[in-house]
């Protein structure tokens, strides 16, 4: 059952959906749209191409921190001539085009409740694993590495024992009973913690070898990824969370950021690394606050290798993952370029920085930095009215922009050294899923796309029925071929591995969802099903329709990123599939 238009953004790539961002700095989303409504007509013909004369302008120098870019706002040199297009990521207005909530059809009446709440809070955060924590200590004005305790959590029982039982009594419910032929078991299932009436995020969902681990309100829990049973005992922080690295590092560690307090002014301050394995706290601490107007009320959590790089609506500092050692901080650099996001992974680390805002020259700009050391390895201008919003892959890099005044859209691809290599020239509406930005843009709060080293893979917009993921070349930018969904419900794309794609078939009112494979190379691009999920968890999985999902070791995870706080629904925060 596919989702329904105009809801809150989901992770994913590609132009967000019915979406477009409002400016303004860090911090919850101004007036969110409503929960359902009819999509509305595109204000400009095209859906591919960047409004002319392109966004991107002529690409500095590599340089040490603080160097001032290159020539600014001249025409993108390698772009061919652009026609005229629409999409916005992230917040209202509303223009079709935009990443957003991905294709689907209206929203079931299960929905409705977790949709509204959805939108009220607007915010969907993606990963997330956490433990019992103690705070670090608040005199500190940088998180400073610190044991937080031998590694026992505190009290508080595991959402689902792993027995089927539900917080520790009987569940009646069988979710294998009646099972066809050739559909997957669910392997196991979790309901969900109590939270507040008005709702709760619970954001990340972390797979290992051996366990998976989900963020929900104050707790973080794991379960054997075959079994379902307790990994570890429940981490209960003092207060909600309100950040955590969507990603893992190598060595499966997380950093969860909690609040400061439940008053107005509380901040997202306090952060605890985790093994995710084992579910021992490392160091904890409490992030500092910048310079004027550039508080850590809002955060974003980034892991590049072995350094965690907390952003600030202005500013960014850089930790040793392992230790909680300080390693640099990045600060406003030339005459008025301000730190606003970053992106990491496979040791990269991308910022964008806002420049001379309000000013005549006021743009972005694009930087790849040492983890280790911060330094600045290159620096590309982005032409004014250009707002980077998203990243959809940090190797090869491949961005997402938009212009606000043209309600144009633009996706590009940038060479190791950070040269333009291509931008995506498919006349089609794509639709990813890309969360609400708690600051002023999620670089990585997207999900439903996938990119491997020479192409980049987007699912197409519908509002009913069957949609297509289209295969782009990221040399050139145009299409190099397309698939349908194998079912009348859309399909969106997972991850790539071993040359072939993998992606998830959203459940219908008859059936359950799929995951299927497509070759990636070849003259065939077929899909293939690895695995058919039971009709009779159909509306079960559905109510995942916002939810984080992961394909790992043949075994299917999705996980809900917001708790509906409804004490009379048998509310699932996890479920794992498998044969």
């Amino acid at each position: 059952m596919a989702q329904p238009p105009n809801q809150p953004p989901q992770g994913g790539f590609g132009p967000p959906q019915d979406q477009p961002p409002t400016g303004g700095s860090f911090g919850a989303p101004q007036n969110p749209p409503p929960p359902q409504g009819p999509p509305q007509t595109p204000p400009q013909p095209g859906y591919g191409y960047p409004q002319q004369p392109g966004p991107y302008g002529q690409p500095a120098q590599p340089g040490p921190y603080g160097q001032q870019p290159g020539p600014y706002g001249q025409p993108n040199a390698y772009a061919p001539q652009p026609q005229p297009g629409y999409g916005y990521p992230q917040q209202p207005p509303q223009f079709p085009g935009a990443p957003g909530t991905g294709p689907g059809k209206p929203a079931s009446k299960g929905r409705t409740a977790l949709i509204v709440a959805a939108a009220v809070a607007a915010l969907a955060v993606i990963g997330g694993t956490v433990y019992a924590v103690t705070s670090g200590d608040g005199g500190d004005k940088k998180p400073v590495a610190q044991k937080s305790d031998d590694g026992k959590q505190s009290s508080g029982a595991p959402v689902n024992p792993g027995d089927g039982s539900g917080d520790g009594g009987a569940d009646p419910e069988n979710l294998n009973a009646g099972r066809k032929p050739g559909e997957a078991k669910v392997l196991w299932y979790k309901t969900a913690p109590d939270a507040p009436g008005s709702g709760a995020d619970a954001p990340g969902m972390w797979i290992t070898g051996k366990t998976a681990v989900k963020a929900a309100y104050k707790q973080l829990v794991a379960y054997n990824v075959g079994n379902g049973d307790p990994s570890w005992d429940p981490i209960t922080f003092p207060q909600k969370i309100c950040a955590v690295t969507s990603q893992k590092s190598a060595d499966d560690k997380i950093v969860v950021a909690y609040m400061s307090g439940v008053s107005d002014r509380a901040k997202c301050n306090q952060i605890q690394q985790i093994d995710l394995n084992t579910g021992k706290k490392g160091w904890s601490g409490e992030v500092a606050d910048g310079e004027l107007f550039d508080s850590a009320i809002s955060i974003e959590l980034t892991i590049s290798g072995k350094t965690l790089m907390v952003g600030r609506s202005q500013s960014g500092t850089a930790y040793d993952l392992e230790t909680g050692h300080k390693l640099y901080d990045k600060k406003k650099y030339g005459t008025s370029c301000f730190p606003t996001a970053f992106a990491g992974g496979t040791g990269r680390l991308v910022q964008v920085a806002s420049c001379g805002a309000g000013g005549s020259n006021a743009h972005d700009e694009i930087q790849e930095l040492d983890p280790a050391s911060g330094k600045v390895r290159w620096t590309q201008p982005v032409k004014k009215g250009w707002t980077v919003a998203r990243t959809y892959s940090l190797d090869p890099l491949v961005v997402y922009l938009t212009n606000e005044s043209k309600k144009a859209w633009n996706i590009s691809t940038f060479t190791k050294s950070g040269k333009f290599r291509s931008e995506v020239k498919v006349n089609e509406k794509f639709a990813p899923r890309c969360g609400w930005a708690v600051l002023e843009r999620d670089l990585q709060g997207c999900q439903g796309v996938a990119v491997d080293a020479d192409t980049l893979y987007l699912p197409t917009d519908t509002t009913s029925g069957a949609n297509e993921i289209v295969a782009v070349s990221l040399a050139d930018g145009k299409e190099k071929w397309r698939v349908k969904s194998p079912a009348d419900e859309s399909m969106s794309p997972v991850k790539t591995e071993g040359g072939k794609l993998i992606a998830y078939v959203h459940p219908s009112y008859e059936a359950g969802g799929q995951i299927v494979s497509i070759p990636t190379t070849g003259g065939s691009h077929t899909t293939t099903r690895l695995l058919q999920n039971p009709a009779g968890t159909a509306e079960i999985e559905d109510t995942f329709f916002d939810g984080a999902v992961d394909w790992a070791d043949g075994r299917f995870f999705i996980s809900s990123t917001r708790l509906s706080g409804n004490d009379d629904s048998k509310e699932k925060l996890m479920m794992a599939f498998g044969k």
